[in-house]
C-alpha cells in the first residue's frame, strides 16, 4: 500500500493506494498470492541476478519511468557514461556506470516505472 496526499482545487486529501486490487469478491484472494510472492522473488533474484551477471550494480537514484536505455549488454562504457536515462517530473535524468566496465546485464525495459534503488543494470 503506498500512501498520497493529494490537492484538488484546494481540499488536500490523505489517500491510500492498495495495488493489484480488483473488484468482485474472489479479487482479494487473488492479490494477496501474487503480493507476497513477487516481494519474495525479488529478494532471491537480485542477488542471483547480480552475481550471475554483473558485480557492479547500478541503481536508480530517484523513482521515475525508463525513457531510454543507452548502453546494450556486452557494450564498453567508461567511468561517468549514461547507461539509463530515467524521466522523473518531466525531466530527463542520466544514470551513469560508477566505473569502467561492460554492460553484463540491462534489468529493466523502456516504459518500466522503478523506485529509486531499484537495480537498472550490471557492469562486469
Amino acid at each position: 500500500m503506498k500512501n498520497y496526499t493529494i490537492t484538488v482545487n484546494g481540499s488536500v486529501y490523505d489517500v491510500v493506494v492498495e495495488e493489484g486490487q480488483t473488484s468482485g469478491a474472489p479479487a482479494p484472494a487473488a492479490p494477496a498470492a501474487p503480493k507476497a510472492a513477487p516481494k519474495a522473488a525479488p529478494k532471491a533474484a537480485a542477488p542471483a541476478a547480480g552475481g550471475a551477471a554483473g558485480s557492479v550494480k547500478i541503481e536508480a537514484g530517484a523513482a521515475g519511468k525508463v525513457f531510454k536505455l543507452e548502453a546494450s549488454v556486452g557494450q564498453a562504457v567508461k567511468k561517468g557514461d549514461a547507461v539509463v536515462i530515467l524521466e522523473a517530473m518531466k525531466m530527463e535524468i542520466p544514470v551513469v556506470a560508477p566505473q569502467d566496465g561492460t554492460v553484463a546485464s540491462i534489468d529493466v525495459a523502456v516504459g518500466d516505472s522503478v523506485e529509486a534503488g531499484a537495480l537498472l543494470a550490471t557492469l562486469n
